[in-house]
Parts: C-alpha cells; structure tokens; sequence
C-alpha cells in the first residue's frame, strides 16, 4: 500500500471513529437538553473554537467562494445534526445508524443527475457491497430494532440527502482550498443562527448547574462540537480532496466498525453473522477505493 493510499485509510477510520462515537454523544446530550439545544450547542461550540482562524480563512478564500462555503456548512453540518437529534428523540440510535448509510447511495444519485458525476461498474460494485454488509450487520445483530415512532427515520433519510448533497456541492466548488479554512468560514458563519436557536428554546434562562444531568448534556453537546463536527469535518473535507467523494461518503459504512469496537469494550457478543457483515464492508470499501 503506498503512502497516498494509507493516508487515506487512516483518515477513513479516524473519521468513522469519530462520528461514530458521536451517536453515544447525542444520547447523553438528550438526557438533559431537547433535540434543538443538543443540536445548535453542538454547532456553536465548533463555531467559537474556530474563530480565532477566520481572519486568515478570510484572506485565504476568495469572496465568491463564500456562498458555496455557507451552503455546504448548512448541507453538512447544520440540517442534518438537528434532523438527527430530532429522529433520535424517538428511534434507536442503532436504526439510525443503519439509514445513515444511505449516504453513498445519495451521492451517487445526486452526483449523476445534477453534478456530472461518472463513475465506473467497479465503483457501484462496491458501493452494493457495502450496503449489503450493513444489511447483514442489521440481519445478526443481537438487539432488535424498535420500529415504533418509524416516521422519525424520515428525518434521518433527509439528513441522508443533506449529506449527498454537500458532498457533491464540495466536490465541485471548494475541493482546491484548505480544508481548515472551509470549515471555519463555515461553522462561523452558523455561529449567530445557533446562538438565537438556543435564546429561543430558554437554554440561557434555564442553566442549572447544581443539576448533574445537565451539565453533563451540555458537556456531552461541547465534546461533540469540537470533535464530532469540528474535528470530523477537517478530516472529512481531506478526504474528500485526497480521494473524491464516492469513497469519502462511504466512510458512513465504517462506523459499524465503531459500533463494535465500544460493544468490545463493553463486553459484548459478537456473532459470525455480525463478523461476516463487517468483512463485506470492508471488501465494497476497498474496491471503491480502488
């Protein structure tokens, strides 16, 4: 494996690293807080970590990229972390994890019908590959999925369509800038927006912070900011610079992987069925990347 290749791997399993941990953050940030605090708390916290970056974002891209910026801030990160804490007020974070790998499917659909995007019958190999593991993870898993509250998946799926929809939108306008300078101008432009979301919803009238609960939601909120959104989306717009984005956005096949690693640590079953399925992802991963 050359350097260029391993780069890449490393980054594809960092991020899932990640965002997968970021399904357990979102949990614990619900026990103290509602689906629009968690969400914009989130958001924010990225924002005010990267200020001190935007003068040098600023002169680093040109005015015109702005918008394009924005919207991809939007797309990425704003819509879809409030649609899922919306959905996970109500559906497993395990369903919800299982429609998040729909993202593939989304970029490559929304890639060829308004973005250009060709790409070969290897390359859609792989991609059915990967769903077919995640089916098969669905399949052995040893907890069953409640489908109770099943209209909360929509919100998912749209979260989904968000995602292939930035990553095309990324692909096409901002793939020759830094990937800090991105987000920065990203994230700190939702700054004001998640600021008035939080006033709405009394987050400021209503701090307690003798109460455990909440200062443990508005921690588990921070951490997901600077590591699940900050963090993750350096990352993320790296890879898609290095490897394009058919195999960035099937980094969403990588978080079982994530998944299983905390049950490892939990002490856990694990299944052949369970072991056979991440195998199968992993080959579609591959030969996309190929």
């Amino acid at each position: 494996m050359n350097k260029n290749n391993l780069v890449k791997w490393a980054l594809f399993f960092l991020l899932a690293l990640i965002w997968g941990s970021s399904f357990i953050l979102m949990k614990e940030g619900l026990k103290g807080l509602n689906a629009y605090q968690v969400a914009s708390l989130r958001i924010f916290s990225a924002g005010i970590i990267l200020l001190p970056f935007l003068g040098k974002a600023l002169k680093a891209i040109p005015k015109k990229k702005f918008a394009p910026i924005i919207l991809s801030g939007f797309l990425g990160t704003f819509f879809p972390a409030f649609f899922f804490c919306i959905a996970e007020t109500k559906i497993d974070s395990s369903l919800a994890g299982v429609l998040n790998a729909l993202t593939p499917i989304c970029t490559l659909a929304i890639g060829m019908a308004f973005f250009k995007l060709k790409i070969g019958w290897l390359k859609w190999v792989g991609m059915i590959l990967g769903l077919s593991g995640m089916i098969i993870l669905l399949i052995g898993g040893s907890q069953q999925i409640s489908v109770h509250y099943l209209g909360y998946a929509l919100f998912v799926v749209l979260a989904t369509v968000c995602y292939g929809l930035n990553v095309n939108v990324a692909n096409k306008y901002l793939k020759e800038f830094s990937p800090l300078h991105i987000v920065t101008i990203a994230f700190t432009a939702l700054i004001i927006p998640t600021l008035l979301i939080l006033a709405y919803t009394g987050f400021f009238a209503n701090t307690d912070t003798n109460n455990q609960t909440w200062i443990k939601s508005v921690s588990a909120s921070i951490l997901l900011g600077v590591a699940g959104t900050c963090l993750a989306s350096v990352i993320f717009y790296t890879l898609l610079k290095k490897a394009g984005p058919v195999f960035a956005s099937m980094v969403t096949y990588g978080i079982p992987f994530v998944a299983f690693f905390w049950g490892f640590i939990a002490g856990e079953a694990v299944t052949i069925i369970q072991l056979s399925g991440l195998v199968v992802i992993l080959l579609g991963v591959r030969i996309v990347n190929k």
